[in-house]
Formats: structure tokens, C-alpha cells, sequence
């Protein structure tokens, strides 16, 4: 906020001073009277002005406290030999940092503009007054029973359970257990007003996270629902570790517990999309295959004439053999290089979120590309899934 021809704020934390009763906040006594205003050669005292005192004869060093809705916040101005407010410099303490944060410009455009160091104050606290009531983060802090009941929950609960929490001890994570010993966290936001408010949650879960919550409710009764969330969702994360683990994954690239969807490579260019529904993952899934129509069609009329086959006791992976009547490639017998092919525009194999999907279907070609690149081409058209034109590989 400030060059070598104009006044700066520093938001560095006042120094502490025995030139005013001592150190610390003794160097700033609270008094009656506020900050004077000389005019014409007289002072005259301003009511409901912060408290600052100058520390030394010439009042170039002010030091004191700027009240806001009953909060104080140290602060320090250094006026130039002739106490001109334009050149002054104002260290903060962290507190006023942080809530000047993003105000910086008002605060030098009311500095420029200010007659004298008590309007620059009263302009500074009008800044303040609408800091503190637009950030959030600037809440007075909650009483001590809120830290009692927080502790008393955790010790119920387990400290053995806690991840993270935060300075403010309002966000924790709790680590959870399915019955698979797969692992999973829970986000907690709390209110001020906890447990009258329910708090905020979050899970990668591939369902809403629906917790019920009354001011009764604590942290061990959240977590418990948390857990019986994911018992209902085992079965799911069971049938896709099972393609994980048994086939090459081509989409998403790194599954989290939230995605339903999997893209297995089938063969050469060739793979099938399917889309698990958690509440019901073993039924039959929805399927689409993604490769050159001559080798897409075979599979897509075994799939309409098996689909009578599925098995809703059978795994999913096991059904989609027996109705496709293929072995998928696996870890244990391709290598994931052999399904990677790039796009034959743009030589990548990922545009952003988009992998090669779209194949020549000319036998003698069968180059992947990613959609978006082939939807730019001048020749280029689009039916719903299928983008008809001129190969811009081998021109068929």
C-alpha cells in the first residue's frame, strides 16, 4: 500500500514500548478522553475516538487500541516530522491484519483524503465496522462451555478416532471403519451454538450425506450413523474393488469412494462403461461400449442377448464375462501401455478429463481420438454419441 512518495501501512505487530507505562497493552492505558485534535492552534477533545496516546513530545508516535463492536485492536501510527496523516505509516497487530485483508486500497484511498489523524481514525473504524460483519472467520468466540462439551464428546468417542482439528476448534475429521477394513474420513463443521445447531458434513460417498441431528445429538451418535452409512455401502465399494483389482481402468484415473462409473478396457481401442448403482450394485449395471462399430456391434448384440443371464448373486465382474463372453485384460496378463493409446490429433492421451473415446471405423485404421479435437474439425459432425466426418488420420 505504499511507494517511496506515499504513505504505507505495515501489518507487522506494534513493538512493545516503555515510553507510555510499560510494555505490552500497559503502553496504551485506557483513559477517558480520546485522541485530540489541534485547529487553529487549540485542542479540543473528540468523543468516541480510539485510544491512543502519543509517545513522544513531538506526537508523531500514536499507540493504543481501535475499538470495534467491543473488540480492540493494537495499533500503531508513525506521522512524518510534519504530521501530515497522507505520509503516515500504521502497524497492525495480526488480528487487524487479517481483517484489513482485501480493504488495503480503501484504507489508503480515506488515508489521502483525511484532513487530519482523527478523521483518518474514524475512517478506519468505519472500514472495520464493515469488515467485521461481512468475514465470517471474525466471530467472537464461543464461551467456555463449548470447548467443555467438545472435549467431553471426544473423550466419549475416542481420541483415537480424531484426524484433524483445526486452531478454532470448529472442523474435524473423524476416521471411520467399514466392515472391509476399507478406510474412510467424515468431515465436521461445527456451529457456534453446538450442539443446538447441527453441524455441517461431508464423505466421499456416492450417495447424500443425511445425517439427523437434534441439540441432544453428540459427536458418538454422528459417528455411529456415519458408520452405518457405509455398512450400506459395502457392497458397492466390494463389486468395484473387484473390477479395480481384476481389470485395466481406463477412466476415472484415480477412483475415489465416490465415483460410480468405470471405463474397463475390453481390447485394442475397445472398452465398456459401466455405471453401478450404489443401492443396488449387483444388479445389472448401465452399460456403454466405446470402440469401432465392427468390433463394438458383435459385443453390443451379446449383450442384448444375454442380458436374461444376469445373475444378481453373481459378482458383476463374473456376470459381464458371462454376457459379453470375453476375459477382460487384467494386470496380471497386459500391460496398461497396451490400452493408452493417444489421440491421433493432439498425440495425448488426456485432454483435461477427456481420454481418446471416439475410433475410425475403418477396419484397416482404428485410430482413437478425443472427442472435443474431432468436434472442431471443419468436416466434423455430431449424432448423438457419434461424430461422423473424414478420418484426419487415414482420411476414410
Amino acid at each position: 500500500m505504499a511507494s517511496d512518495k506515499q504513505s504505507t501501512i505495515d501489518h507487522s505487530s506494534p513493538r512493545r514500548s516503555s515510553g507510555a507505562g510499560g510494555s505490552g497493552r500497559q503502553s496504551a492505558p485506557r483513559v477517558k478522553y480520546g485522541l485530540k485534535r489541534e485547529t487553529e492552534g487549540q485542542s479540543s477533545l473528540v468523543k468516541d475516538n480510539p485510544l491512543l496516546l502519543p509517545l513522544n513530545k513531538e506526537k508523531t508516535i500514536y499507540d493504543g487500541f481501535i475499538t470495534v463492536q467491543e473488540r480492540d485492536f493494537r495499533l500503531r501510527i508513525l506521522l512524518p516530522p510534519d504530521r501530515q496523516v497522507k505520509q503516515a505509516r500504521l502497524h497492525c497487530c495480526w488480528q487487524l491484519k487479517h481483517l484489513l485483508h482485501g480493504y488495503e486500497h480503501i484504507v489508503k484511498q480515506r488515508q489521502q483524503q483525511s484532513p487530519d489523524l482523527v478523521t483518518f481514525i474514524l475512517e478506519l473504524k468505519t472500514v472495520l465496522e464493515v469488515g467485521l460483519k461481512s468475514r465470517h472467520e471474525c466471530r467472537s468466540i464461543p464461551p467456555p462451555q463449548y470447548y467443555a462439551q467438545l472435549i467431553s464428546e471426544m473423550e466419549t468417542l475416542g481420541w483415537g478416532k480424531l484426524l484433524f482439528i483445526d486452531t478454532e476448534f470448529r472442523t474435524l475429521r473423524l476416521k471411520a471403519e467399514d466392515s472391509s477394513r476399507r478406510q474412510h474420513i467424515l468431515n465436521i463443521k461445527l456451529k457456534s451454538k453446538h450442539p443446538v445447531e447441527a453441524p455441517e458434513c461431508s464423505a466421499d460417498l456416492p450417495v447424500p450425506l443425511a445425517m439427523t441431528w437434534t441439540p441432544q445429538s453428540t459427536l458418538e451418535q454422528l459417528h455411529s450413523q456415519f458408520l452405518l452409512l457405509l455398512e450400506s455401502l459395502t457392497e458397492f465399494w466390494d463389486v468395484l474393488d473387484e473390477i479395480d483389482s481384476k481389470t485395466w481402468i481406463l477412466e476415472p484415473e484415480k477412483p475415489s469412494r465416490s465415483d460410480t462409473m468405470r471405463r474397463i478396457a475390453i481390447g485394442n481401442n475397445t472398452s465398456i462403461k459401466v455405471e453401478v448403482d450404489p443401492r443396488h450394485p449387483k444388479m445389472l449395471p448401465e452399460c456403454c461400449l466405446l470402440g469401432a462399430e465392427h468390433v463394438v456391434t458383435p459385443l453390443r448384440n451379446k449383450l442384448n442377448a444375454n442380458m436374461h443371464l444376469w445373475n444378481p448373486d453373481s459378482s458383476v465382474l463374473h456376470n459381464l464375462r458371462d454376457v459379453l463372453e470375453i476375459e477382460f485384460p487384467s494386470p496380471a496378463t497386459h500391460e496398461k501401455s497396451s490400452f493408452s493409446v493417444e489421440c491421433g490429433i493432439c498425440y495425448s492421451y488426456r485432454l483435461e478429463d477427456a481420454i481418446p473415446d471416439q475410433v475410425c471405423n475403418d477396419p484397416r485404421c482404428g485410430q482413437p481420438f478425443t472427442r472435443p479435437w474431432l468436434r472442431a474439425l471443419p468436416s466434423s459432425r455430431q449424432s448423438f454419441n457419434i461424430v461422423f466426418g473424414e478420418c484426419p488420420y487415414c482420411s476414410k
